[in-house]
């Protein structure tokens, strides 16, 4: 007598996901809190605001290699490993940070976690969209990706009560601390991806992951259902069908994380600028994650619907909007309102281009695709925190801030509208039954 497999369900995948993506958001944004104590001479190093901005870009120096060489090995050694292997390192790094004696050493703590923190996105991602059902990807995928506002909205109301009395390393610890207590929950709960092991030729593994979690599985293009090749996913991004759409992919995610990015790290400095205290400076962070989690899940519905195109594009323009409307005196609460809708409009619009770019590669190279386009989009990310610290240390007033922070934002909508038609994946079948 067969005994049919327990069956378990697809939030807990999609749960430890998100968890992931907390820890990941807290650890980045993390170094925007803790920027106008470094620079204001309240800790023991005094950094200047290009020394910030220097140390700000090592953690993404870290997360480009990390998300092409680990999103590319994902594809070949299987995303549960490297899930549980990115928590793991980018944790003890939070850890090295906090130990840092001196500015140079607490960079190099920054770009080490930054490898481990790349290697975590684009396996996420990848995890995600398999685990989630077939029409509601985007939504799915957005829900996750919003661990990375909660994580920005945790370090933010951390932040103002642990760094006015323990300092700011403290900080560190409390993000080594819970990436230390997710590792066990990975390692235990976490399955491997199916399409991973079919692509393998592993497709009685992959048959029974399919089963126990109520997955459809996506039937690899290579003709090769035996055999992942690596390699042949990279060559394949460069094709004449996906050349377009790839280089597409890698400005729009670059231009989206430079305002993520950018904005993260700056946007606490440019409202001291504006005449707010660090308390109320620290909020406008604060708002602008709370912006992501409340519109993003709602736009990827949409997306869902109607395409991501549209949807994309049109963040992109009604981010632009927003930020340019900083620049003029405003009320407060309105202030508030448009860093929230600009919260939706750039973390948000590169969550789900992120969840685009999934949709628009195969599933055995995906992991590949969306390393590669999250590894040269962090040139973008990279940029961020030097181009804010660029344009707040230019002399050209408080309004050009906000100027700076516009034009990659119609760049990107730009980047979405030439997209070419999605290459969406063969024809998707249910698992047999063992």
């Amino acid at each position: 007598m067969t005994v049919a497999p327990k069956r378990s369900s697809r939030f807990v995948v999609v749960a430890l996901c998100s968890a992931a993506i907390i820890v990941d958001g807290y650890d980045l944004i993390v170094y925007g809190t803790v920027v106008p104590t470094l620079v204001d001479g309240s800790a023991e190093w005094t950094l200047s605001t290009a020394e910030a901005g220097r140390i700000g870009a090592y953690a993404l120096i870290g997360m480009l290699i990390g998300a092409i060489g680990i999103g590319t090995i994902t594809d070949l050694v299987g995303r549960r490993r490297i899930m549980i292997g990115c928590v793991a390192w980018f944790s003890a790094a939070m850890a090295l940070a906090a130990l840092a004696p001196n500015p140079e050493l607490f960079g190099v703590a920054r770009f080490i976690a930054g490898l481990g923190l790349g290697g975590v996105v684009p396996t996420a991602i990848a995890l995600t969209m398999e685990y989630a059902h077939p029409r509601h990807r985007s939504m799915t995928n957005a829900v996750m990706f919003c661990g990375y506002s909660i994580g920005g909205i945790c370090v933010s109301l951390v932040a103002t009560v642990v760094i006015p009395n323990f300092g700011w390393r403290a900080m560190f610890w409390i993000g080594a601390v819970v990436g230390g207590l997710l590792l066990p929950l990975c390692i235990r709960l976490l399955p491997e991806s199916a399409n991973y092991l079919l692509a393998k030729g592993d497709r009685a593994k992959a048959n029974q992951l399919a089963e126990r979690y109520n997955l459809t599985l996506e039937e690899p293009r290579t003709g090769d259902s035996t055999r992942l090749s690596g390699l042949a996913g990279l060559r394949a991004l460069f094709s004449t069908r996906l050349l377009r759409g790839t280089l597409l992919f890698w400005f729009g995610t670059g231009f989206g994380l430079l305002l993520v990015y950018g904005l993260n790290t700056w946007l606490a400095q440019i409202m001291i600028e504006a005449g707010y205290g660090l308390g109320s400076a620290l909020a406008f962070v604060l708002v602008l994650n709370l912006g992501t989690i409340i519109g993003t899940p709602a736009l990827g519905a949409l997306a869902d619907r109607i395409g991501s195109k549209p949807v994309t594009t049109g963040m992109f323009l009604t981010a632009a909007g927003c930020i340019f409307l900083l620049s003029i005196e405003l009320p407060t609460a309105v202030q508030y309102l448009l860093v929230g809708i600009a919260g939706a409009c750039t973390i948000g619009t590169t969550i789900l281009v992120n969840a685009y770019t999934g949709n628009y590669y195969s599933a055995e190279m995906r992991a590949t695709g969306l390393g590669w386009a999250l590894g040269i989009g962090r040139l973008g990310a990279i940029l961020g925190p030097l181009y804010g610290s660029f344009i707040l240390s230019s002399g050209w007033g408080l309004e050009a801030n906000f100027y700076a922070f516009a034009v990659p934002a119609v760049l990107g909508a730009l980047c979405m509208l030439g997209i070419p038609a999605i290459h969406a994946g063969a024809p998707a079948r249910k698992a047999a039954a063992p």
